[in-house]
């Protein structure tokens, strides 16, 4: 009965990274409806753009389909040249400057 336990924790785990391999698109995108949450991630992401001293132009993304091809089920969310880095939460402005450095680097 291990194998039931095993595939049960490995669903209980929540996956952002890693999602919407395959995807060339560089740039920046926050994925979301345009709620206060995913308005407030774009702004993060602007003011850590800011202060990392990069012109990056930041798309929001709107689009449920264009999400879903992300594999992102949790909004706001947050792309890096393709790779999703962050999904479900509102990232501070530090927290964005490191996912962008660590995603760029």
């Amino acid at each position: 009965m291990e194998l039931f336990k095993k595939k049960r924790a490995e669903t209980n785990t929540r996956r952002c990274e890693g999602s919407g391999a395959g995807r060339a698109s560089a740039g920046i995108k926050v994925l979301g409806s345009g709620c206060a949450k995913c308005n407030a991630l774009e702004a993060s992401v602007r003011a850590a753009l800011t202060e990392l001293g990069m012109d990056a132009a930041v798309d929001h993304v709107t689009d449920f389909a264009q999400i879903a091809s992300y594999g992102v089920m949790t909004t706001p969310a947050l792309v890096v040249d393709g790779q999703v880095v962050s999904c479900g939460r509102v990232l501070k402005k530090e927290e964005a400057k490191e996912l962008i450095q660590r995603a760029r680097s």
